[in-house]
């Protein structure tokens, strides 16, 4: 039970560092992305590409160190971020949502098809796990733990003081009003794409911190429902522009839905075959 409570704050706090990246592009800058899953997924895939076992079944196999994983998770989200930064940008509202809806769902069918790179629907295996070997491995979840915690605290300041300078301040000038910012002599693309483009290297990082936990990848974890969807919930739950709030959301949304698993052993049977359609109905 220790150890199923303790996985689930693994999870919690991977998802509050894309919570609160999120909050940065919707909260304080108001742009709406609907393809955070992207990042999520390069970021994930770059780590176990550098990091993982050597082998001929797809590119990499590099056996890197995990930090080099972590850099490389943020460096490469943060370049397609960039380049993509262009065209998305100048595009507004529901519609740069829907754009980078579509991207998410074009790099998901790459990662998907793509075997030689990705090793496609099988999956990458073999992804190592920071310090499991120095520890019995029924305990390894709370060393886990301790570097997830480790990473939320670091990007919860991060952010914090860059919403909180006059950058930030900048960007929220963009949310309310863009025009009248860009009247006051502040290049608002600029600040957009800063925005953007940081944001999306703190979600590939967590993507990386994703499968360095778990040891393994595969195109069936990015769902846009776990990669993206319930990210919003997050932030919307936890209060849009609140970064403490964000992360009490994140916390309670995935206590939600892990622990309707438990509903299961208290309800007839014909309800709890019916248990994981009301989890999708109640968090969707």
């Amino acid at each position: 039970m220790l150890n199923y409570f303790s996985s689930y704050l693994v999870m919690a706090c991977i998802y509050s560092i894309m919570a609160l990246a999120l909050n940065l592009q919707w909260g304080f800058t108001g742009l709406m992305n609907f393809g955070i899953g992207a990042f999520y997924m390069l970021g994930a895939y770059t780590s176990a590409i550098l990091t993982g076992a050597p082998t001929t079944e797809h590119i990499g196999g590099y056996n890197l160190p995990v930090l080099v994983g972590l850099i490389g998770a943020a460096i490469i989200p943060g370049i397609i971020a960039y380049l993509l930064a262009y065209p998305a940008l100048s595009l507004r509202g529901g519609t740069f949502a829907i754009a980078l809806l579509a991207i998410q769902e074009t790099i998901y069918l790459i990662i998907k098809n793509e075997s030689w790179l990705t090793n496609g629907v099988w999956g990458i295996r073999g992804i190592p796990r920071p310090f499991f070997n120095s520890v019995n491995p029924r305990h390894y979840v709370f060393v886990y733990l301790i570097i997830v915690i480790f990473a939320l605290i670091v990007t919860y300041i991060a952010i914090e003081k860059a919403v909180n300078s006059p950058w930030g301040r900048v960007l929220r000038g963009i949310r309310e009003d863009e025009y009248l910012t860009s009247m006051s002599g502040k290049d608002s693309f600029k600040y957009r794409r800063q925005s953007f483009v940081f944001s999306s290297m703190v979600i590939g990082v967590a993507g990386a911190l994703y499968v360095h936990y778990t040891g393994f990848v595969s195109p069936q974890v990015f769902s846009p429902l776990m990669s993206t969807f319930i990210v919003w919930l997050m932030v919307m739950v936890g209060g849009t522009g609140n970064n403490k709030g964000v992360i009490l959301g994140a916390f309670l949304i995935w206590a939600i839905w892990v622990g309707s698993d438990f509903v299961t052993d208290l309800v007839p049977a014909a309800i709890a075959t019916r248990i994981g359609f009301i989890r999708m109905l109640f968090v969707g």
